[in-house]
């Protein structure tokens, strides 16, 4: 008997030291965001793919060299290939101590120059690149020009003709709002919904498309060869910015008139929209998260985490379990393709 209890005093001591461990590993994670910019054009993608170079896999790689154990990065949205970002948002949890800056210095010293970490700071341990977002900005850039450009040719789509840009934002008014958007998406259906809400849809011309000291673009509107679709909205469909501008090209090149993007949102028909425009002119530009990548009071989490289908990732990546594949709002994109 005496033994019996000794066995039971010796499990729960067992038990405290173990739970005690994994109170000590929670308190010290940490969730870091950081904001990446690349040029897409020799990648196939964001999201890892056997055999082929994908941005997620660079970071991932780099990230594993300054912590020394392998890191999941969660994306905010997975870009195709030949598609680029000035304003990707990425997390990862880890419970390294190093400094957001210095992790940014040497996270970078590991990337091809192609990849650059614009900015990494620490943010809730809930927070989620993904499911934590609540709209996000593309920005699709064109070429107007009677002669192509071999230094723009991998950032831009060239576009020889005149095009009406009147007549592009009157057909763009028919977008804005809360619509089934199933007929700018490839493959439909890839969500469980089609319906999407545009808070902001313009095309606007531009002399000059250009980083400023702070890393951020500044579009100096005027008359230049510049043509910018700047889009915003709460989520993308597949190839859902890419299949619009092609849509709004055709009213621009004046083949189809403005009233005909309110036909084709109306009818849901892929077939009725515009062709999907190419990878290269697709940028992806901010990602905004109405505070949930503010820390508020100490630095760690306090109280219990919710275990949600937004943060199960998370979660796993916490407490070392395998991470599962989950389905991703993608932001005009459903992985890496060309």
């Amino acid at each position: 008997m005496l033994i019996g209890e000794s066995e039971v005093k010796i499990q729960s001591k067992i038990e405290l030291i173990g739970e005690h461990d994994r109170k000590m590993r929670r308190e010290s994670m940490r969730n870091l965001k950081m904001t990446v910019a690349y040029d897409g054009t020799n990648f196939s993608g964001w999201q890892v793919q056997p055999d082929k170079p994908t941005v997620q896999e660079a970071i991932e790689s780099a990230i594993e060299k300054i912590v020394g154990t392998s890191v999941r990065v969660l994306a905010a949205g997975r870009t195709d290939a030949g598609v680029h970002a000035i304003g990707q948002v990425v997390n990862f949890r880890t419970h390294s101590d190093i400094g957001a800056e210095q992790f940014r210095l040497g996270i970078q010293s590991h990337l091809p120059p192609e990849i650059v970490i614009r900015e990494i700071r620490e943010v809730p341990l809930e927070f989620h690149a993904t499911f934590s977002a609540v709209r996000k900005r593309y920005n699709y850039v064109i070429h107007q020009s009677g002669i192509s450009s071999p230094f723009l040719r991998r950032y831009t789509h060239w576009v020889r003709g005149d095009l009406d840009l009147d007549a592009m934002n009157r057909g763009a008014q028919f977008l804005w709002g809360k619509h089934d958007f199933r007929c700018f998406e490839t493959q439909w259906p890839n969500k469980a919904t089609s319906v999407r809400t545009i808070q902001e849809c313009r095309v606007m011309r531009c002399r000059s498309w250009m980083w400023d000291q702070a890393g951020d673009v500044v579009m100096d509107e005027g008359d230049g060869p510049f043509v910018i679709l700047t889009i915003q909205a709460d989520g993308f469909l597949y190839n859902m910015v890419r299949t619009i501008m092609g849509t709004l090209l055709k009213v621009g090149q004046k083949k189809w008139p403005a009233e005909h993007v309110q036909t084709i949102v109306e009818n849901r028909s892929r077939n009725q929209a515009g062709p999907t425009a190419p990878a290269h002119g697709l940028y992806m530009m901010q990602v905004d998260y109405g505070g949930a990548d503010e820390l508020h009071g100490d630095l760690q989490h306090e109280g219990p985490i919710v275990i949600t289908r937004n943060h199960q990732v998370l979660l796993d990546q916490a407490t070392d379990r395998p991470v599962k594949e989950m389905e991703f709002d993608n932001d005009d994109q459903r992985g890496a393709h060309g």
